[in-house]
């Protein structure tokens, strides 16, 4: 069954103005369910024989009217040229749909395509788009200034775990444990032993490729400079790869789409000139985490995964804002200032600079302490905060008596 997704009413509206668009994301992700749904003809570039044949049309004689979708682009990269001059030539809105989990590989130059093919990202599942709650807060409305805040979930703590731990990813959410976990694992060992390649970059060592991963996987949600996560590379010999490796690992997999760190937030204004520009480490799916630490539901409620709990909720409901906040065209970042005295977990920013500051806590139950910087940001800009929210694990969305709108992940949508 097709779960419906948030990009879904994106695509709808995009694809009834422009004539191309381009999805993009990791493997796995939905991208070809959800663009096929609105083609009418479909070239798999990845199949070596449809490949040949879109080739053999460079300028798509053959492909009949309406929209066309030709998936996995990148393994055919001229066809992002010939889709551009299409588009210059006066093709009709909704003519084209191009998906990717790639870049072109290493050496093939594309146009940027930039005002003739609009690009957008897809993500894993968030939350409110896997079936098992019915959000009632938009995240819309509160950049609306919306003071409606209400409503009940019925998610616990165990659910929440459970979230991250079966992935965002269609084929696997609903897959039993034990399949989940192959499902992943061959996942992360299949990026390694092939995409990377297939990219162009050869992997000498593939188990420092993997002990680098578990070391970004352990520095999710946090701000930890490269330097250090190079440190914990380290193998037990003492080993560690070069400087210069871990950055190609770091390219490499953001082509893929695996790595998707929040940015840090910055605002025009003078008072906000010292704050930290550090991305905070996120990778695409919070259940790749998990594997990589060898961390199941299980794991993560009991003693060993403790530590990553939190921050691994948090990806959850990172992943989740930024899929509702794409909705609004709005950005995502983080803030930190440069000594480390305030800090808030994510800054959603609309298009006409109303921003939303949010706190993402494991916890049902929210104090003081919980809003401190919250409540610190909204007397740095007045006039810009227009909400202030506590992400948690309660049951019930209400609003505190300072004004901070305290909602369940579960209920957090669009």
């Amino acid at each position: 069954m097709y779960l419906a997704r948030t990009v879904d009413l994106e695509l709808d509206e995009l694809m009834a103005v422009a004539p191309a668009v381009a999805l993009d994301g990791p493997k796995g992700v939905g991208k070809t369910g959800t663009a096929a749904r609105r083609a009418d003809a479909l070239w798999f570039l990845d199949d070596p024989h449809q490949r040949a044949l879109a080739q053999a049309d460079p300028s798509f004689q053959t492909a009949t009217a309406g929209t066309l979708l030709l998936d996995e682009w990148q393994r055919l990269p001229q066809v992002w040229d010939t889709v551009r001059r299409h588009v210059d030539q006066g093709a009709p809105p909704g003519r084209f749909l191009l998906t990717g989990s790639a870049s072109p590989v290493q050496g093939v130059t594309t146009h940027s395509g930039a005002g003739r093919i609009l690009s957008l990202r897809m993500r894993p599942m968030a939350i409110h788009e896997r079936g098992i709650t019915v959000p009632t807060v938009s995240l819309q409305a509160l950049l609306d200034g919306s003071e409606s805040v209400g409503g009940t979930c019925s998610l616990g703590l165990r659910d929440y775990i459970d979230a991250i731990t079966c992935s965002g990813f269609p084929g696997v959410l609903s897959s039993p444990e034990r399949l989940r976990v192959a499902q992943l694992d061959s996942y992360l060992a299949r990026i390694v032993d092939h995409d990377l390649p297939e990219q162009g970059y050869s992997v000498r060592r593939p188990e420092t490729l993997r002990r680098w991963l578990g070391a970004y996987a352990a520095a999710s949600s946090t701000t930890t400079s490269y330097s250090r996560i190079l440190d914990m590379t380290t193998a037990g010999d003492g080993s560690r790869p070069a400087k210069t490796t871990t950055i190609a690992y770091r390219d490499h997999l953001s082509q893929l789409w695996l790595l998707d760190p929040v940015p840090g937030w910055s605002h025009s204004r003078s008072q906000f000139t010292q704050l930290q520009q550090a991305p905070k480490h996120q990778l695409a799916d919070p259940a790749l985490a998990s594997r990589l630490l060898n961390l199941t539901t299980a794991g993560l409620l009991g003693p060993r995964g403790a530590g990553m709990a939190g921050p691994l909720f948090e990806s959850l409901a990172t992943l989740s804002v930024r899929v509702a906040a794409q909705r609004s065209q709005a950005r995502v970042g983080h803030l930190r200032t440069n000594r480390g005295d305030r800090e808030i977990d994510l800054v959603v920013e609309g298009t006409d600079g109303q921003v939303i500051g949010i706190e993402v806590r494991l916890s049902a139950t929210v104090d003081d302490a919980d809003v401190r910087h919250l409540l610190w940001l909204r007397d740095q800009l007045p006039d810009d905060v227009v909400d202030l929210v506590v992400l948690t694990t309660g049951t019930s969305a209400y609003r505190r008596p300072d004004g901070v709108a305290v909602v369940p992940l579960g209920l957090l949508g669009p």
